[in-house]
């Protein structure tokens, strides 16, 4: 066709192409004949027939590559302009409503299973897949030496890092030293802050002075006659005095002296009045029946206790309060030691306990599990457990799942999460089976996905017949919200903009001939909004797959831009 055009165009004869010069039938001819007939006497001289064949011929050529053009023009370019085409809806009154809907996959409202982590010998077994079974039935019984091993292994390591951990416990104690009891020190150690000192270092001798012990030997003639709680008088010759004493013990030992007399020993203890003090020579003289009795020789005061203060941690000395002769009290801190390695060696025990006790925890439950019993209500849906077979370590032996709940997961978006609650009723469909069920939950907090923000609800179905399947597809419906009677507008008329003051929200444009009194200045205009349409603030409430409740902003009756439509001039 581009050939016949070119050949027009430069006024040049062409010969038609063979499918057109087919087309020319004798009718045509004639057609054409009568025409230029018509068109009046020629000054030229008469042509012959075949000149005004061949003047037919272009003449109909010419026609042919008229309709032609015009056609190529409509297809290949010639399409119109689109159309600007505005479309409007007008606020009415109607009813709404929201309505909440989607699929997801059942399942029971609790399950357990029992996973054996050592091997062992199936002896017994007490259910079957499907049976129906109360927490605490008995189950099966498996024998496995390896879980008992385990277990006792386990134990140990326990007991062994909590003796090392209460060792340690009581040496850290010794991080700051204090005397066990009141006393006196003796024999102390010259200590200089922020020098090393090691574990089991000698410091100082503590020594009970308040009260001294005297140690004394008695005739058998006096045997029953000296009972604790007796008194004597206690001569010192230092002193030059006496002291009262008491009896604090009494030891029938078999001391013969060198005159072949046999003694007993008694313990007299002695209250301190400050002057008495180790070593001094002393003699306890007992009354019996009125008649005094005197001990075989004197002996000498000793303290009542003594004990060497040693650190029980090493580390960096930060204070000492040490000095000879010094009357200390409980709790008073006489060392102080930095033990940052005792504390760091410390929650490194704690945390090999904590792993060992997890460790046991595990083995326990393991052994347990070879004698198990059902932990739940509910159905055995699943045993992989024959009489007589090896069972292999980490293998599932047993399931058991509470169907008579089942549980829905579904999704609320950010439209209807403020008008669904807890205890709402949903309608649900298994398969063609309908099923009522109920909101159990709504969480607070957002999943978004592709810009939507969707919030996570559980369904609460009651299947005590058990006639809904768990991991199967359900599909469920609840009515979010419900207006009859509200001011309505298609989805599309509500625009969301920003606004002049930095702000954002919903407007609808209002077909006016003047700016409206509630217009809002906007800060980004709108596209696709055509002139004489002017932007008003609107309050939403509920929505459908449609339709829009407008609380707020506009009346009954207004007439809304909602879109445009393009349309060329041929109706495409």
């Amino acid at each position: 066709m581009s050939e016949v055009k070119d050949s027009v165009k430069n006024g040049e004869s062409a010969e038609m192409p063979a499918a057109a010069a087919e087309e020319i039938t004798p009718a045509m001819e004639e057609a054409a004949a009568a025409a230029l007939e018509k068109t009046g006497k020629s000054k030229r001289p008469p042509m012959t027939p075949k000149q005004k064949k061949k003047l037919i011929r272009r003449c109909i050529i010419g026609g042919v590559v008229l309709i032609a053009v015009i056609v190529l023009a409509k297809v290949l370019g010639g399409k119109a302009e689109p159309e600007a085409q505005v479309v409007e809806d007008t606020v009415t009154y109607n009813s709404i409503t929201s309505t909440v809907q989607g699929s997801g996959i059942t399942k029971a409202k609790e399950s357990k299973t029992i996973t054996l982590t050592t091997s062992g010998t199936v002896q017994e077994v007490f259910v079957t897949e499907g049976q129906k079974v109360t927490a605490g039935t008995p189950l099966f019984v498996i024998d496995s030496e390896t879980a008992r091993s385990a277990v006792e292994k386990a134990r140990k390591s326990v007991d062994g890092y909590q003796k090392q951990l209460n060792a340690m416990n009581k040496d850290i104690a010794g991080l700051n030293m204090t005397p066990p009891f009141a006393g006196k020190l003796m024999n102390t150690q010259k200590l200089n802050v922020g020098e090393e000192i090691g574990k089991e270092t000698k410091v100082a001798t503590l020594v009970d002075d308040r009260t001294m012990k005297l140690q004394q030997y008695y005739s058998y003639a006096y045997q029953g006659d000296v009972r604790t709680g007796q008194t004597a008088n206690v001569s010192i010759p230092a002193l030059m005095g006496n002291v009262t004493g008491t009896v604090s013990a009494v030891h029938m030992v078999d001391r013969i002296s060198p005159e072949g007399s046999r003694l007993f020993e008694v313990e007299f203890s002695i209250k301190n009045p400050g002057t008495l003090t180790k070593d001094m020579v002393a003699s306890a003289v007992i009354t019996v029946n009125g008649e005094s009795v005197y001990p075989y020789e004197s002996g000498k005061l000793d303290y009542n206790r003594t004990i060497d203060l040693k650190t029980t941690v090493g580390g960096t000395i930060l204070s000492t309060k040490l000095l000879d002769f010094m009357d200390v009290t409980p709790g008073q801190v006489l060392v102080q030691i930095d033990g940052e390695n005792s504390e760091n060696e410390m929650f490194s025990l704690e945390q090999n306990l904590a792993d060992a006790q997890k460790t046991l925890d595990t083995a326990q439950k393991n052994l347990d599990n070879c004698s198990a019993v059902a932990p739940i209500d509910g159905t055995v849906m699943g045993l992989a457990l024959v009489v007589g077979n090896e069972v292999a370590a980490n293998t599932t032996v047993i399931s058991i799942a509470d169907t008579s709940t089942i549980l829905i997961d579904a999704t609320v978006d950010e439209r209807n999460i403020g008008y669904v609650q807890a205890g709402m009723t949903v309608d649900l469909d298994q398969w063609g089976t309908p099923f009522s069920g109920t909101v159990q939950s709504v969480s607070l907090n957002s999943k978004v996905e592709n810009g939507v923000a969707a919030y996570p609800m559980v369904i609460s179905v009651d299947n005590a017949d058990g006639s809904l399947m768990s991991g199967s597809n359900v599909t469920y419906k609840l009515v979010a919200s419900q207006n009859d009677n509200c001011l309505t507008l298609p989805i599309q008329s509500v625009k969301n903009a920003q606004f002049a003051d930095g702000t954002s929200g919903n407007v609808a444009f209002i077909k006016a001939d003047k700016a409206p009194e509630n217009v809002v200045e906007l800060a980004v205009p709108v596209d696709g909004v055509p002139e004489g349409y002017y932007p008003v603030k609107v309050e939403i409430g509920i929505s459908d797959n449609y339709n829009v409740e407008i609380k707020s902003g506009l009346e009954e009756g207004t007439t809304v831009f909602t879109t445009t439509q393009s349309q060329n001039s041929y109706g495409w």
